[in-house]
C-alpha cells in the first residue's frame, strides 16, 4: 500500500489510500471516524455477497457494531425513490450523528450513500470503499453525491465530502472486461485535461492497464486521483477550475440521458464517446489540431471504447433530444450551454456561450456519417 493520498480541504480534508489488502485493514482505518461506535454499511446485490464478509468481519474485530442494506444494482438505483427508501432505512434503524455511514459498491452506490448520508439529520460522516475501477478514480473523490432524474443525470444532488476512501486493488480482479474499459475512460481523462505526458504513458500502457496488471493499475490509479485532488482543492464547489474534470461529460451525460440509464449504456463508455467527440468539435471549431482529435480517438478505440454514435450502446441517437439534453446540463449559465474544450492534449479549457446551432449540425453529421 503506498501513502494516502491527501485531499486537503481544511476542516473537510481526507485521506485516499489506494492498494492491496484495504478491505481486511478497514475496520482500523474506519475505527477513528465512526465516534459512537457503529457503522452503517450500504452495498448492491452484485457486491454485498464478494465483499460484505470481509469488511463486515474487519470491522467486528476493530469492536464497531454494524449492519448491512443492501440494495438492487444498476444505474436505476440512483432516483429519488431509492434515496427515499434509504434515508427512510437509515432514519429507521434509529441512525445519530455520531454514526458512519460506509458506501461499499461502485459509483451508483457512492453517489446514492453520500446523497442520502449528506441529507439525513442534516449530515452524517461517511466513508467511500469503490469497487470498481470507474469508482475509484472518479465519483468516490471529491464529494459530490447526486441522483439522476429523467431531465438528466446528476441534477438533483449536493457536495459532501467523504472522511476516508479506501481504494482496494484487489476487488478489480471481480470486475468484467467492459467494466474495466469504463473506468479507464476516467483514468485517460486526466491526460487530456492537463497532464500531456499521463496521456503518453497511458497510450505506452493501455494493455498493461486493461490486464489489470498490478504496478500500471496502481499507477494509473494514483496518478488520476492525485491530478483529481489538486483540482478538487483549488475548487471545491466547481465556481471555476473544477468544471474542467467534465470534459466529455456534456456528451455523456446527454448520452446516458437519452439511453435511458438502464446499462445499455455505461458511464464511462458515454464518457469516452463524450471525450472523442468533444476533441472532434474543437477541431471542426478550429480550436485544437486534427491531428489531436485522431489520436485521442484511435486510443480509445485501443482500449476497445465505442467512438462512432452509430454503433454506440444506446443507439439509435437522435441530434435534437441530444442538443436539448444538452442545454439542460449544470453547467449551463443563462440558457447558454457551457462546454469544456481542449486547445490541445493535456490543455483544456471552459468554453462559455458554444453555438447549438453548431453542435446541432455537429450531432447530425456524427449520427449519420
Amino acid at each position: 500500500m503506498s501513502n494516502p493520498i491527501r485531499i486537503d480541504l481544511g476542516p473537510r480534508s481526507y485521506d485516499v489510500h489506494v492498494g492491496s489488502g484495504l478491505l481486511a485493514r478497514a475496520g482500523e482505518l474506519i475505527a477513528p471516524h465512526a465516534r459512537s461506535g457503529r457503522v452503517f454499511v450500504i452495498s448492491d446485490e452484485n457486491v454485498a455477497p464478494l465483499y460484505g464478509p470481509t469488511l463486515t468481519a474487519s470491522l467486528a474485530r476493530a469492536g464497531l457494531r454494524h449492519s448491512m442494506t443492501v440494495l438492487a444494482p444498476g444505474e436505476a438505483t440512483k432516483s429519488f425513490a431509492q434515496l427515499e427508501y434509504l434515508c427512510r432505512t437509515l432514519l429507521r434503524s434509529g441512525i445519530v450523528r455520531g454514526d458512519l455511514v460506509v458506501a461499499l459498491g461502485g459509483g451508483v452506490i457512492g453517489d446514492l450513500t453520500g446523497l442520502a448520508a449528506g441529507l439525513v439529520m442534516r449530515g452524517i460522516d461517511y466513508v467511500q470503499i469503490p469497487t470498481t475501477l470507474l469508482s475509484q478514480v472518479d465519483s468516490s473523490v471529491g464529494g459530490k453525491t447526486a441522483v439522476d432524474t429523467p431531465e438528466g443525470k446528476n441534477l438533483v444532488g449536493m457536495i459532501h465530502q467523504p472522511r476516508l476512501v479506501l481504494a482496494e486493488t484487489d476487488v478489480l480482479a471481480t470486475l468484467s472486461a467492459r467494466e474495466m474499459r469504463c473506468g479507464y475512460a476516467e483514468i485517460v481523462k486526466a491526460g487530456l485535461i492537463g497532464d500531456a505526458d499521463f496521456f503518453h504513458w497511458c497510450e505506452a500502457n493501455v494493455a498493461r492497464v486493461l490486464a489489470r496488471e498490478p504496478e500500471a493499475v496502481a499507477h494509473a490509479i494514483t496518478t488520476a486521483i492525485a491530478f483529481k485532488a489538486r483540482i478538487v482543492e483549488a475548487d471545491e464547489r466547481e465556481a471555476g477550475q473544477r468544471a474542467l474534470l467534465n470534459l466529455g461529460h456534456t456528451f455523456a451525460h446527454a448520452l446516458e440521458a437519452h439511453a435511458g440509464y438502464d446499462d445499455a449504456l455505461l458511464h464511462g463508455e458515454a464518457v469516452a464517446a463524450g471525450l472523442a467527440l468533444v476533441f472532434s468539435h474543437a477541431a471542426q471549431l478550429g480550436v485544437c489540431s486534427h491531428n489531436d482529435a485522431i489520436r485521442v480517438r484511435a486510443h480509445l478505440e485501443n482500449a476497445g471504447l465505442h467512438t462512432d454514435l452509430r454503433t454506440l450502446p444506446g443507439a439509435p441517437y437522435d441530434a435534437e433530444k441530444l442538443l436539448a439534453l444538452m442545454a439542460g446540463d449544470k453547467k449551463a449559465e443563462a440558457g447558454a450551454l457551457t462546454l469544456v474544450l481542449p486547445r490541445s492534449i493535456g490543455q483544456a479549457f471552459v468554453h462559455k456561450n458554444a453555438d447549438p446551432a453548431s453542435l446541432l449540425s455537429f450531432l447530425k453529421e456524427n449520427i449519420a456519417e
